[in-house]
């Protein structure tokens, strides 16, 4: 028997992994699958391109669509030189459009007016909010080391939390995170974004009838 090929990897940074199965399960689509790179990448993007590199070594072949779940997150157009690579081989692979999660979570335009407003704007994302401790406080070694408050985020003004499903838990735990960074707390609610977006551009009406998720 002939095995058919799942038509769409998403191979995604791990921050993304839950909204990439949540999207999957409002709009029932059954054709995408999913793999993570570790999410601790947040603060060590000079592992994002070559990790994304071996992973679609492996995977490429055995997909029609690879769409990359990432921005350019700080690998300096580096991931982007191996997607063009995998490009001039005839694989179908494509990336989020954006500089990282926060941009393409809240749209290129919007976030580049929240930039111009308060350039010392530090951003959290339900997944950030939810690993907040993990991620900033003991992944930046501020636990242990208190002074390095002020060297990290001195020259921060505010927090703003992106939150794609906003909910109280979540926002007294984003209001919390701004009070021990000594920042103002701002939040917009703005959906998935561009994740929903390429997922959408993915979706083959020949294999699936898209049903619209409305938040």
């Amino acid at each position: 028997m002939q095995t058919i090929r799942p038509p769409v990897l998403v191979l995604a940074c791990g921050a993304l992994a839950n909204e990439v199965l949540d999207l999957c399960q409002f709009n029932r689509w059954t054709h995408f699958e999913l793999q993570c790179l570790p999410a601790h990448w947040h603060n060590r993007p000079e592992h994002i391109a070559p990790g994304v590199k071996e992973k679609l070594t492996e995977l490429a072949p055995l997909y029609e669509r690879v769409l990359i779940g990432y921005g350019d997150c700080g690998s300096g157009g580096l991931l982007d030189e191996v997607i063009d690579e995998f490009v001039g081989q005839g694989f179908r692979v494509e990336r989020i459009p954006g500089a990282h999660c926060y941009e393409f979570f809240a749209g290129g335009k919007l976030f580049e007016a929240y930039v111009e407003e308060e350039l010392g704007t530090f951003y959290l994302t339900d997944f950030l909010v939810r690993h907040f401790d993990q991620l900033v406080m003991k992944g930046m070694g501020i636990d242990k080391h208190p002074e390095l408050l002020d060297l990290y985020f001195g020259n921060y003004k505010r927090l703003m939390y992106l939150a794609q499903v906003v909910t109280d838990e979540r926002l007294i735990q984003a209001r919390a995170a701004a009070e021990r960074l000594g920042l103002a707390f701002e939040y917009r609610v703005t959906g998935y974004g561009d994740l929903e977006r390429a997922m959408h551009q993915q979706v083959s009406p020949e294999l699936e009838k898209v049903i619209t998720w409305q938040s």
